[in-house]
């Protein structure tokens, strides 16, 4: 299963709208602006959300977007299903032989256990704990 920049910019922009959770709606001009997006693209993400409910949009001068519920209680699998479809390593899992069916139903129950017990406030409160995004390599 690979997520595509729809999910992934999905997941932006809710990952930003819980860090300003109770704090008024956001602009998805803010948004684009701080993670160098298209502000258009992000458009075209945020109306399936709202429509699945997960956001409201404001309007006015002052408008954007609100989380439609706490951040606690958004999974990332709500987001990535919405914006990515159903959640599946491949396709087709019921033609294939036995072991490898049961190996793909693992890996698509294990992928959806993750995204569905991560929630978005996790996400937003995120923070490294010191790890190095890099490997270090002694010689």
């Amino acid at each position: 299963m690979k997520i595509s920049t729809k999910g992934r910019y999905g997941l932006t922009i809710m990952i930003e709208l819980a860090k300003r959770h109770g704090e008024g709606p956001t602009s998805l001009k803010t948004i684009a602006a701080a993670h160098d997006l298209s502000e258009h693209y992000l458009e075209q993400l945020v109306a399936p959300l709202r429509n699945a409910g997960l956001v409201k949009s404001i309007r006015g001068a002052y408008g954007g977007y609100i989380l439609a519920k706490e951040p606690s209680e958004i999974s990332s699998g709500d987001i990535i299903r919405v914006l990515e479809g159903p959640i599946s390593p491949v396709e087709g899992i019921e033609d294939e032989e036995p072991a490898k069916r049961e190996l793909w139903i693992r890996i698509r129950d294990a992928v959806k256990e993750v995204l569905d017990n991560t929630t978005i406030e996790d996400l937003a409160h995120h923070t490294n704990d010191g790890e190095s995004d890099a490997y270090m390599f002694y010689i």
